[in-house]
């Protein structure tokens, strides 16, 4: 099965195709709150205007202060394209791993679940691993000496691999037991769908048959440890993930325009996904025929989700305030601090990770409830304590502890590092600030 397109898109490989010609939208006049972020309008305005992206929106706020929003251009190079705004819904990827890991944190402040606790205990397949001894090259292995547990699949130390991340004979026995966690169009999806698990529990099942790349809590490597973390989620909290997040998550924070799948009646504003062929954007994902418009074969806790600039700013709004939002509590302040701590195993080192993937390689950093945490303060940059992540069709998302500060990028192309977006961003914010 030839599944390993998405390999080759996700980690930036380009293709010779013809270019399509578009028309670059001109942002509207700002409103009062745009022009406290002229810098940072100036930037969106231009990236589209060159051609970078059809359109794009961020969204930033302090404390608990109106959530200002930035766009430019469209969400689609057609013509009469609907413009970008807060509502429009974009693939955020890997973003939904943060969602992911705060989810099993508010089991863990329920009692139901352990940070230290063995997957084994949920799914017993995990009593048995084995370790690869040449990773890249064979399936050679030996007994690990280390359970698997939850601390591990939320921070990417389990010794699991990835479907982007993975070589060899390793890769090709992801692909044939369909541990594929994630749609990308609508002719992948379909090959996909012939071999890929179509339950939670029968994906952490089929992984726990698979052997490992490193000795459990050695190593980071990214991983689908946050998709096993969804199922072990599911078991622990009694309820299909997907109704466990919306109705502990999105509910209580009216996140009302997140979904898995995307309704019919959302397409005209749901954003096409575009592939970069040198500089030409190559349509790869068009909503109108996107996979995202079918449910997927179970939720995926890695990078199920399609959101809005909005909802994702709801959800670090209530992590900058410590659990609550809106006077309702949906976890508990100590709670969200050890979830955006450094939760790495003792002796593991988090070196950072190329944007194609979703991650970042900038800062000293350690690793949280599916995030990353910076461990010092950056100049210029953000605080120690920031936590966030990224997905791999350029979103990112991140909240500042320390300033109460968070933002949102929203934008749909691979590779997610063609533009280095998330530092331009940064600078413009601060240039901003500098400016008041």
């Amino acid at each position: 099965m030839r599944v390993r397109v998405i390999t080759a898109i996700l980690l930036g490989a380009t293709a010779t195709v013809a270019a399509h010609a578009w028309q670059a939208q001109p942002s509207p006049q700002p409103a009062p709150a745009v022009q406290r972020h002229a810098a940072l309008q100036a930037l969106l305005d231009r990236y589209v205007t060159v051609e970078k992206m059809p359109g794009i929106v961020v969204a930033v706020g302090q404390g608990d202060g109106p959530t200002g929003f930035y766009s430019a251009g469209g969400i689609s190079i057609d013509p009469g394209a609907a413009r970008a705004g807060p509502d429009s819904l974009w693939r955020v990827y890997s973003m939904t791993k943060p969602i992911t890991g705060m989810a099993a944190m508010m089991l863990i402040e329920d009692g139901k679940l352990k940070l230290d606790q063995p997957v084994s205990d949920f799914f017993p397949g995990f009593a048995k691993m084995r370790v690869l001894t040449s990773p890249d090259t064979s399936l050679d292995s030996v007994p690990s000496r280390t359970p698997v547990t939850v601390r591990m699949l939320m921070t990417h130390t389990a010794g699991l691999s990835y479907n982007i991340m993975a070589k060899g004979p390793l890769l090709k026995e992801y692909e044939a037991k369909g541990i594929l966690p994630g749609a990308t169009n609508a002719a992948v999806e379909a090959q996909a769908r012939t071999v890929r698990p179509k339950s939670l529990a029968e994906f952490a099942e089929r992984v726990a048959t698979l052997p490992l790349i490193a000795e459990p809590g050695t190593k980071w490597s990214y991983s689908i440890g946050l998709d096993v973390l969804a199922a072990v989620v599911e078991k622990a909290g009694g309820m299909p993930f997907e109704r466990f997040v919306q109705t502990r998550l999105f509910d209580p924070l009216g996140m009302t325009s997140s979904y898995w799948s995307v309704p019919a009646s959302q397409v005209a504003r749901f954003a096409d996904n575009y592939a970069f062929a040198g500089a030409a954007m190559i349509p790869f994902d068009p909503a109108k025929t996107s996979a995202y418009l079918e449910p997927p074969s179970f939720p995926y806790g890695g990078a199920g989700l399609v959101m809005s600039a909005r909802d994702y700013d709801r959800f670090l709004h209530m992590l900058a305030n410590g659990g609550m939002l809106g006077g309702k509590r949906v976890m508990k302040a100590e709670t969200v601090r050890l979830g955006m701590s450094n939760l790495l195993p003792k002796g593991v080192a988090f070196t950072g990770v190329g944007g194609g993937t979703g991650g970042n390689t900038s800062g000293t950093m350690g690793f949280g409830a599916g995030g990353s945490v910076y461990l010092t303060d950056v100049p210029g940059g953000a605080s120690k304590g920031t936590y966030g992540w990224g997905g791999a069709a350029g979103t990112v998302g991140w909240v500042d502890p320390v300033r109460r500060v968070r933002g949102t990028i929203m934008v749909n192309y691979f590779p997610a590092d063609k533009w280095p977006l998330r530092t331009d961003v940064v600078k413009a914010l601060y240039a901003d600030a500098a400016a008041r």
